[in-house]
């Protein structure tokens, strides 16, 4: 009999974290007692569900005779939300959209759906993964994605490709084109992509973009889109982090409406990539060299522990970067390789 009480309050509290949030998402104080009443739950498990949003990283306040509040708002992902911000030719083709709590990554969990065998999406749509918080958030090269809970876009969106990794030369650098686009759709100027998989906003980094593919490299193979977008980071969420960063709320001065910003990065992701399948990157190309970031800069690229200087010069047709050095340009792919701007060249 006790091992089951425990066991029904460890579900009550799992019921009702989400709507405590989204009662606390206006910033305001809330009497628990009220809480409570309006969730129809105890105070005792108010209190209980409030340490578990302190454990996610949400800071709650607590003040005797006022109650509890979020110390910033917090807005909560919602498929149905998501799905009124992508226009109806495009949300046909969308399989799925699955909204996670928090996962290890959304690569990762879509990467494990796959081979699983249910994680594959019916010839010509996608399946969407979206996650509140990312335990151990991928970026390139290994690096970690720093993800807090409910704060940002942590994002994965997966699709088959026939003739394998010959399909998907150039597309991170579609995709940062697709976000600039949606980005730019709620108002935000000044942006430009860093190749391979950046996007920025006044050479601070704002988003980024990590492919990967599986199954039958040679034939239909699922290629697994990964976007992850800052909106609300703290800085000492960030210290471990090499380079400038930067998020929307900064941009903008106000909160942003993640549920419109993920809807208008599906939208615009897919428009992109149907755009590629009819005309290549060859339709790319202008476009990104109007937003590129270090066209004609001077920059270093880093290959394990070694480095060179050069100038970029732009990409190329099949999307490599065209680096020059000493008056000889060569064409350079993606991989193990990292790109800055060159401070003393």
């Amino acid at each position: 009999m006790l091992s089951g009480f425990f066991l029904l309050k460890e579900h009550e509290m799992a019921s009702i974290l989400h709507p405590l949030i989204n009662k606390l998402a206006d910033g305001q104080y809330h009497s628990g007692t009220q809480l409570g009443m309006e969730l129809n739950v105890s105070r005792a498990a108010i209190c209980k569900v409030m340490k578990q949003i302190n454990g996610l990283g949400l800071d709650v306040h607590s003040v005797r005779g006022k109650g509890y509040k979020l110390q910033d708002p917090v807005l909560l992902l919602d498929s149905e939300k998501i799905a009124v911000a992508i226009p109806l030719d495009r949300l046909g083709k969308l399989q799925e959209l699955v909204i996670l709590d928090s996962i290890d990554s959304t690569n990762s969990y879509a990467m494990r759906e796959i081979q699983a065998g249910h994680g594959i999406p019916e010839p010509g749509k996608y399946l969407v993964y979206l996650a509140e918080q990312q335990t151990r958030g991928k970026g390139r090269r290994g690096r970690e994605w720093v993800s807090p809970f409910g704060q940002n876009i942590y994002l994965t969106m997966v699709r088959n490709v026939d003739n394998g990794a010959m399909k998907t030369e150039g597309i991170s650098l579609i995709v940062g084109l697709a976000l600039v686009r949606a980005l730019e759709a709620l108002g935000i100027s000044s942006l430009k992509v860093k190749w391979p998989n950046d996007v920025l906003f006044d050479n601070m980094k704002l988003g980024g973009i990590l492919l990967e593919i599986t199954g039958d490299i040679g034939g239909v193979c699922q290629l697994i889109i990964g976007v992850g977008i800052n909106i609300h980071c703290q800085p000492e969420q960030m210290q471990n982090i090499s380079q400038p960063w930067t998020d929307l709320n900064r941009i903008t001065g106000k909160n942003t409406d993640r549920n419109l910003l993920a809807g208008n990065v599906v939208m615009n992701i897919m428009q992109a990539l149907s755009e590629f399948e009819t005309h290549g990157l060859q339709g790319f190309l202008d476009e990104w060299q109007q937003y590129d970031a270090i066209f004609d800069k001077d920059v270093e690229l880093i290959s394990g522990d070694n480095s060179q200087f050069g100038k970029a010069r732009g990409i190329s047709k099949s999307g490599a970067l065209l680096f020059e050095v000493d008056g000889i340009t060569q064409e350079v792919q993606g991989g193990e390789i990292s790109l800055r701007r060159a401070v003393n060249p």
